[in-house]
């Protein structure tokens, strides 16, 4: 093997493929990625256990075709301190060669058939904007749990609609549970549910780009996205989140409105002197149409007020864990959001400032307000 590519390129491939190997691994070969330089151009893969990662890349020159299996990791430290500009690699017997501006790196080779065959991609089921589709998997992964002892709530629900042309993205951690719905190419009429680690959705809607069109493939064990040369796949989680249907139906909440980026930097002041998780309480009035947020105990306080519009209540106070708080708000764009509430220890949902109800975030108003 033997092949010519600048090293930009040779970087970005290697780092694409490198994000599913394993940080340890009983099994040595799963620590390689695989460089393939069959049919004039080079081909990068990686996997695990869980998830696999493959990138073709057409700006490679292919001196002499033929594959390698070298230390994924060691060969990106590698490609991160080369020289800018064009760099040659070979195999030299036992050994693979990275070259380029008078500098020069070994690296041994694992053996070829001992590494298993890359997972195939499932059956196609459609497309979906690469940019909306990076967007909806960021506002929904802050509410996934991080808690293994659960694994299904680690992940976000990907449900796809054929008939309607709706994908839903939804996660939740029992505390929270954030929901984005956006259109899709069906490929068919079938629907799927499925559940897929949000860790590893969020890596992948990262690395896909921020336009065209990613195909989105299932079937009954993983999960396969396709855009601009990148093929990953993904192993599903077991079990399924609950339906947040009913959840999400509020009867007669008050309802308030309020500029979206004054009410992020006031949770973000006012949060300073909350211990711990102790709440940022919110107290809307309708009749001097304003918030009032405090957070903290005894002389440890602090306090803002901010516009905004109260419905359906002369007066609402709620509290939320700042944390969490400040993740939804951040998980939305429009200058105007649209609190839904019941009152304090109840649900309270979160939307934009028109009414969308293509992204949703429900929260627990925590007990008792603060005094």
């Amino acid at each position: 093997m033997e092949f010519r590519i600048e090293c930009s390129a040779l970087t970005e491939a290697v780092a694409w493929a490198a994000r599913v190997l394993p940080v340890r691994s009983p099994v040595p070969v799963l620590s390689g990625l695989l460089l393939d330089t069959e049919g004039g151009r080079l081909r990068v893969s990686g996997l695990d256990y869980e998830a696999s990662a493959r990138i073709d890349v057409a700006a490679a020159e292919v001196v002499r075709p033929g594959k390698v299996l070298v230390m994924g990791r060691r060969l990106l430290d590698i490609c991160k301190v080369l020289p800018e500009g064009p760099v040659e690699c070979a195999v030299e017997g036992s050994r693979f060669t990275v070259s380029g501006d008078g500098a020069r790196f070994g690296l041994s080779v694992l053996p070829l058939d001992d590494y298993p065959a890359l997972p195939a991609l499932p059956q196609v089921r459609g497309a979906v904007e690469a940019d909306r589709f990076a967007a909806a998997v960021a506002d929904v992964a802050v509410a996934a749990g991080r808690d293994d002892t659960l694994p299904t709530l680690t992940g976000i629900r990907l449900g796809l609609d054929g008939e309607s042309g709706t994908m839903t993205l939804a996660a939740t951690d029992r505390y929270r549970f954030a929901v984005r719905t956006l259109p899709w190419q069906a490929a068919g009429d079938e629907s799927a549910d499925v559940v897929v680690s949000a860790r590893r959705l969020t890596e992948i809607a990262r690395s896909l780009g921020r336009s065209g069109l990613v195909s989105v493939a299932l079937d009954a064990g993983s999960a396969g996205f396709e855009h601009a040369g990148m093929r990953t796949t993904v192993r599903l989680l077991d079990g399924r989140l609950p339906r947040h249907d009913k959840l999400f139906a509020l009867e007669s909440p008050a309802v308030a409105v309020v500029d979206r980026p004054r009410l992020v930097e006031a949770v973000k002041r006012v949060s300073v002197v909350a211990d711990g998780d102790g709440p940022v309480q919110m107290t809307f009035s309708a009749a001097d149409n304003s918030v009032h947020l405090q957070a903290g105990y005894e002389d440890d306080v602090a306090s803002q007020r901010l516009p905004a519009t109260l419905d359906g209540a002369p007066e609402m106070t709620v509290a939320f864990n700042p944390g969490y708080l400040a993740d939804a708000l951040a998980s939305f764009q429009e200058p105007t959001l649209r609190l839904l509430m019941m009152g304090a220890g109840q649900r309270a949902m979160i939307t934009g400032g028109e009414g969308s109800q293509a992204h949703r975030h429900l929260l627990m108003s925590v007990r008792p307000p603060l005094v």
